[in-house]
C-alpha cells in the first residue's frame, strides 16, 4: 500500500514537472511576442510622429484648402 502511494506521488510529481516545463515555454514565447509587439508599436509611433511633423511643414496654419 505504501509502495502504491509512493508510485502515485512520483507520477504526480512527474506530471507537475512536465506541466511546469510547458508553462515556462509558453511564458517565454509570450514574452518574445510582447517584445516584438512593443518594437512594432514604437516604430509605428515614430513613423506617425514623423508624418505629422512632415505634414505640418507643408501647410501654413491659416491657409485655405485648394477647393475654396
Amino acid at each position: 500500500m505504501i509502495e502504491q502511494r509512493l508510485e502515485n506521488i512520483e507520477a504526480k510529481i512527474t506530471f507537475q514537472e512536465d506541466l511546469i516545463e510547458e508553462l515556462n515555454k509558453t511564458v517565454y514565447q509570450q514574452q518574445q511576442k510582447l517584445e516584438r509587439l512593443e518594437a512594432v508599436c514604437k516604430s509605428l509611433a515614430g513613423h506617425i510622429q514623423s508624418q505629422a511633423e512632415a505634414g505640418n511643414e507643408g501647410m501654413p496654419a491659416n491657409e485655405r484648402p485648394p477647393h475654396y
